[in-house]
């Protein structure tokens, strides 16, 4: 894959990172670890620690998730789930979604 091609793959997954976790987060909560793992599945890119846990705290501090620590054996582990604020916003990016720009993804996809 020629670098230019690479670089604009890896900024418009990097620009949809926000969105995929709330959507992932809205389906059930999850780990950030679990959703460095499902983002992994779902787009073949590497979503190491450095790059989700300061995206978390990003959509935490602006109320769009919530965490919740969770004690496993001896380890604590975060959740974290989504808010209204965030469903909302969900709702505005599929409605986004619906007008022309769908038409340009179907045409990307296919």
């Amino acid at each position: 894959m020629a670098e230019l091609e690479k670089n604009l793959l890896k900024t418009a997954i990097r620009g949809f990172s926000r969105v995929l976790i709330l959507w992932l987060l809205n389906q059930k909560p999850m780990s950030g670890y679990s959703i460095s793992k499902e983002l992994k599945r779902l787009t073949g890119w590497s979503f190491h620690s450095g790059v989700v846990y300061p995206l978390l705290y990003e959509l935490e501090e602006n109320k769009l998730i919530r965490g919740k620590w969770i004690k496993r054996g001896r380890r604590r582990i975060k959740y974290y789930s989504t808010t209204k604020n965030s469903v909302e916003l969900l709702n505005r990016v599929r409605g986004l979604l619906e007008m022309p720009v769908k038409e340009i993804l179907k045409d990307l996809i296919y």
